[in-house]
């Protein structure tokens, strides 16, 4: 496993988001480089059209706000703590990339196990808290898209799997089986359920959205290339992977503290006794916090599947060989455009993140500035969590008093 030097002879070269000086060379393995070089995750700046992003901030707005209600008027010693971990979690699960058929990546989102342990409601919230921080801090995932990327995610996500989860469960107790496989496919179904969403996102565009000449301003593959495209690689490993996170999770918690699971049980068991106190909420979301510790130091595992998330490529990608290679090979042989697509470049260079791809300027070798985004990004997503609770808290406790 060789190393390539990466010399700037001419001008300055921007590696893992730090420039390069002019005769410095940087020495890496090769599987860093592959990896590191990769785009965002999630839906960039510049795949949709600004009109579908307009329609999707406003398609998401009344759950954002449905969900603040609802927060308000449940909000527990517990609750707090619990959305907090799970946005963590969720942040960090997002960062273990996964290969793909066709040579592109893909992930897990946490979002069955997070609907499981905090309603969908709350899971809305939290999912949405970690895909903004991912967003603002680490350019996974565009400022003009954070809307899509939320409703694809977090909303439909969290409403396909309480909906699935309920429905496998039924009425069985909270230390049944049937618990585990209601939580298996509730966490399958909600990826893939998240994917089309975002599959027929990317599809539309290119028909909707053109030139003068046809040629599409945005995401350039149509829906018969996008949603085989995207669907293909959820059906299997990135919604197996989610599939056996929401199980194992369900399954130890049944063993350990199924007092947890009683957020989305049926009324009967959701009322029953023996639920924590808040002295001891800390406690019972021990297991949380340590698997939490765990991925972060686990996170460098994440850059190690080398690809680009398909649909996710830079504008540069298209002026490259290499680059429409790589999208030709995903796209079902389907050649890109000759040229990026002029929304996409022109969007593309919105916002510029301040550790993009989670890579720390100041840092060096890749795989700790990974571990150490996520250390950062985690802490970040705990701050707005806890800071949201308080002021739910104080606007509640004013309410009161005018009561």
């Amino acid at each position: 496993m060789g190393c390539v030097g990466i010399p700037s002879s001419k001008s300055p070269t921007r590696w893992g988001g730090r420039w390069l000086g002019y005769n410095e060379t940087l020495y890496v393995p090769q599987w860093i480089q592959k990896s590191w070089q990769k785009a965002d995750m999630h839906i960039p700046d510049g795949y949709l059209s600004p009109t579908t992003c307009a329609i999707l901030y406003g398609s998401a707005a009344p759950f954002w706000y449905s969900s603040l209600q609802r927060l308000k008027k449940r909000l527990t010693a517990r609750l707090v703590p619990l959305l907090a971990v799970m946005a963590a979690l969720s942040f960090v699960i997002m960062m273990f990339n996964l290969p793909l058929p066709g040579g592109t990546t893909g992930h897990a989102v946490g979002v069955g196990i997070a609907t499981i342990l905090l309603g969908p409601w709350a899971s809305i919230l939290a999912i949405s808290i970690a895909l903004g921080i991912q967003a603002v801090f680490f350019g996974d995932g565009g400022l003009t898209t954070l809307g899509a990327n939320c409703f694809n995610m977090a909303i439909v996500g969290s409403l396909v799997a309480y909906a699935v989860y309920r429905l496998a469960a039924g009425r069985a107790a909270l230390t049944s089986p049937r618990r585990v496989v209601a939580a298996a496919l509730a966490g399958y179904v909600a990826i893939n359920a998240s994917a089309l969403c975002a599959a027929v996102e990317f599809g539309i565009q290119p028909m909707f959205f053109k030139d003068a000449s046809g040629a599409p301003l945005y995401a350039p593959y149509p829906l018969k290339i996008a949603v085989p495209a995207m669907m293909i690689g959820h059906l299997t490993f990135a919604g197996l992977a989610e599939l056996v996170l929401s199980a194992g999770v369900v399954a130890y918690f049944q063993r350990t503290n199924p007092v947890l699971l009683r957020q989305t049980a049926s009324a009967n068991l959701a009322a029953g006794p023996g639920a924590a106190s808040g002295e001891s909420v800390w406690h019972a979301l021990r297991p949380l916090w340590v698997a939490l510790a765990l991925l972060m130091v686990l996170t460098p595992l994440g850059i190690l599947a080398a690809g680009t998330a398909w649909g996710e490529w830079n504008a540069g990608d298209f002026a490259t060989a290499q680059g429409r290679e790589m999208m030709a090979t995903a796209s079902q042989h389907a050649a890109p455009p000759a040229a990026p697509p002029r929304g996409l470049e022109r969007l593309s260079t919105l916002w510029t993140a301040p550790f993009p791809q989670y890579a720390p300027s100041f840092v060096r070798h890749p795989a700790l500035g990974y571990a150490l985004s996520a250390m950062f990004g985690s802490g970040a997503i705990l701050l707005v969590s806890f800071a949201a609770g308080s002021l739910v808290r104080r606007a509640r406790g004013k309410n009161h008093e005018l009561s």
